[in-house]
């Protein structure tokens, strides 16, 4: 599938719009991090590990 010219990237997008939400309190602060925390997470858990490409020897 190819992209279209000149659109900004979706992801990047929702990223800005994220960091623009302020907190209106200590709890509100907390669920926003705790959400920051949670993509963090997920992305790492999406990057493949890498594997033993190294054929063993019978």
């Amino acid at each position: 599938m190819t992209k279209a010219k000149g659109t900004a990237d979706k992801n990047l997008s929702n990223v800005v719009d994220a960091l623009d939400i302020e907190a209106v309190n200590s709890h509100h602060a907390q669920q926003l991090q705790q959400d920051k925390n949670d993509r963090r997470h997920q992305d790492a858990l999406n990057h493949d590990q890498p594997t033993d490409l190294e054929h063993q020897k019978d």
